[in-house]
């Protein structure tokens, strides 16, 4: 490597602009990653601490490095660096997300089907919310039960209410949206009952140099809501537009109409190609290291101010970072 050395810590894109953000989460969601066998994973672990200690192998290459870096931050959680689940993995969303989703769209008209298709999605979304959690608020076994029941429970509600309310004033297009209707109802409990600790006790936040300055229960409601709107908007275009295609194509094509095992492939598939794209623009929409100003934590949360008056001294910062997770 040169004397200009590359910074592994740092992203080759700006992130805090939405066009370098999507293009870093375009890198780091690639569905192929997700392919890697813990051999690779733990190369690529041990090679970006060698780099970081300048004791790379010789003639190592700047495409080595950034398959590395793409491998590690694909795979490890940034607070801990334990590696994660591979289902909750953000690479994992789209195959995941695809086959899950796409079979919700196809299966809703009974209350059974409703049942088990939400049941089996939120024991993905558990997964994925606990995987990209902010690390160090862990949750209790029983915390996770609670909100993984709450979450199940909501989703499954929402959608055979909303179900049996449609059959009585609508026609079955509109009934197309329950699973979306269901999803995101359960995104609003899954993922703040998942991250509780956080509301409760508040998230780490620090200074420009990554120094600990603090806790902040402010900081952890706006990273959670962010993450809230993120995933309904990650799932949104799929589950909103392809029950127009799939009304207007069995309206066209009898053929379509009556095969009804075409229905959940061709969903499937359109799913995967949404997720394709919308898995990395919905991560990137806010930042995930994002920040919050100290004048704002000084009027509505006095007590995260004055810990970090403690700890600043002479030198308050002005703004305060913290991990919203994903």
């Amino acid at each position: 490597m040169s004397e200009s050395r590359f910074n592994i810590d740092a992203s080759p894109w700006d992130l805090s602009t939405f066009k370098g953000r999507l293009k870093y989460f375009l890198w780091v969601t690639d569905p192929r990653l997700c392919l890697a066998n813990d051999k690779t994973l733990e190369d690529a672990k041990n090679f970006r601490n060698l780099y970081r200690l300048g004791q790379e192998p010789n003639n190592t290459k700047l495409e080595d490095v950034m398959r590395a870096k793409q491998l590690y931050e694909s795979a490890f959680h940034p607070d801990t660096g334990e590696k994660q689940n591979v289902f909750g993995r953000m690479c994992f969303q789209v195959p995941g997300g695809m086959a899950i989703t796409g079979v919700m769209l196809s299966f809703y008209r009974t209350n059974t089907a409703i049942v088990f298709w939400q049941w089996i999605n939120q024991s993905f979304n558990a997964i994925v919310n606990y995987t990209n959690r902010n690390a160090n608020s862990p949750l209790t076994e029983t915390q996770m039960g609670i909100a993984y029941g709450s979450a199940t429970a909501a989703a499954c509600f929402t959608a055979i209410k909303l179900k049996s309310f449609l059959a009585k004033r609508s026609g079955p297009f509109l009934q197309r949206y329950i699973p979306f209707a269901a999803v995101a109802a359960a995104n609003c409990v899954n993922i703040p009952l998942m991250r509780q600790n956080e509301i409760l006790k508040g998230v780490d936040i620090l200074d420009e140099n990554g120094n600990k300055v603090g806790t902040s229960k402010v900081a952890a409601v706006k990273g959670i809501s962010q993450v809230i709107l993120s995933r309904i908007v990650m799932c949104a275009p799929g589950m909103l537009l392809l029950p127009i295609i799939m009304e207007r194509l069995c309206n066209k094509s009898q053929w379509i109409r009556k095969n009804t095992w075409f229905h959940a492939s061709f969903q499937t598939f359109g799913v995967g190609c949404f997720l394709l794209f919308m898995v990395p623009t919905a991560c990137a929409i806010f930042p995930q290291i994002s920040s919050i100003k100290v004048s704002i934590l000084k009027k509505v949360e006095p007590s995260s101010y004055a810990e970090i008056l403690k700890t600043s001294k002479d030198n308050e910062p002005v703004v305060v970072f913290y991990n919203k997770g994903l």
